[in-house]
């Protein structure tokens, strides 16, 4: 059973709570444009699922609504910023903006950014570069409850520390590659819990180091309070990728990495060091335009194994659903649906039915 929505409609109740929850109209309005297209995407796990642990984070003092991005420092070329606790889809893109007209000034820009609530979907903000036409590079940490286990460990020691990267393709879409270190996201796990669904071998582990399937093992306490953990991809490549995530992303942009005991704490704080260059002042854009639509059409001419799909290049399953799902609408499971409702009336906000389509 799920509850159906057209994007607008639930970017206006995601508003109302957010309202409700602290925010501005201005910055709930772009925190729930945000969270949809991330729905509109294909990535529920960083769609307005996250509500209700926003509401818990800000009541708890970890989410700062109206927070704005602090520089700290600013050499031309270089940017180091501190969200100050505020919504990651807010103080994630003024860093960008910023970034952004640097690495236009100067051909490149490295930015860090310390200090942000959950920024979300990493590849917004390629694909905020790459519309300027610029390349980037995003390597992000996770500050919460540690939720996967160290290649060769048996519980939660890091997060899920995403890797991203956008490459303006020009005369197309671009590419996107934006991932999580771990097999699968922490939100995937919670909306599969949500759906009573189980999930393929080799992505968890339970309390006890155990495979298991059971999504529940990284949602919810399992006996004495214990979680399991989710699995790094790759096993020890993306292990030591997700490790250069949190030395990048946490220890070099200066907001922290984890090396403490689990807490119940509901914020998820992101640090993200960022790499943007401009093909232009690089001196290699037409060769670099031409090289790159050659491979791409390279790739493409591949015999297709796996269905009518044939070879994609990142981004294009998440433009498709885009496509899909501002004509079908966006299914919420039950239980994801009930959780908002719930958050929303917290807040003293109802924002409507749980009628199931």
């Amino acid at each position: 059973m799920q509850k159906v929505l057209e994007a607008q409609d639930l970017q206006r109740h995601a508003a109302t709570i957010l309202v409700a929850n602290g925010s501005t109209q201005q910055e709930a309005d772009a925190v729930a444009a945000n969270l949809v297209l991330a729905n509109l995407s294909g990535h529920d796990s960083h769609g307005v699922g996250m509500l209700p642990r926003y509401v818990e984070a800000t009541r708890e003092g970890g989410l700062q609504p109206n927070a704005a991005a602090a520089v700290k420092l600013d050499t031309g070329a270089m940017l180091a910023l501190d969200g100050q606790r505020g919504f990651g889809q807010v103080v994630g893109a003024e860093a960008m903006a910023l970034g952004i007209a640097r690495a236009k000034t100067h051909g490149s820009c490295i930015l860090s950014l310390a200090n942000a609530h959950h920024l979300g979907r990493i590849g917004h903000f390629a694909e905020m570069a790459t519309a300027e036409g610029l390349v980037s590079l995003h390597f992000v940490n996770v500050l919460s409850r540690p939720v996967v286990a160290p290649w060769g460990g048996g519980d939660g020691r890091f997060g899920t520390n995403p890797c991203c990267i956008g490459v303006p393709l020009p005369g197309e879409a671009p590419f996107i590659l934006d991932f999580a270190t771990s097999r699968v996201a922490q939100g995937k796990m919670r909306v599969a819990h949500n759906k009573g669904e189980r999930v393929p071998p080799g992505y968890l582990i339970d309390a006890q180091g155990a495979p298991t399937d059971d999504p529940a093992v990284v949602v919810v306490p399992q006996a004495g309070g214990l979680f399991g953990a989710l699995m790094t991809f790759g096993e020890h490549k993306g292990y030591g990728l997700a490790v250069a995530c949190e030395l990048l992303g946490g220890a070099l942009t200066g907001s922290g990495t984890w090396h403490r005991p689990t807490d119940a704490s509901r914020a998820v704080v992101n640090g993200m060091l960022t790499v943007l260059i401009d093909p232009q002042k690089l001196g290699t854009a037409d060769s670099f335009a031409a090289e790159a639509r050659a491979f791409v059409d390279w790739l493409r001419k591949s015999p297709g194994t796996l269905g009518d799909t044939g070879v994609q290049i990142a981004g294009e399953p998440e433009r498709a659903c885009r496509q899909a799902r501002s004509r079908d609408g966006i299914a919420v499971d039950l239980q994801t649906w009930d959780e908002i409702l719930r958050a929303g009336r917290s807040l003293g906000v109802e924002i409507g039915a749980t009628a199931a389509h």
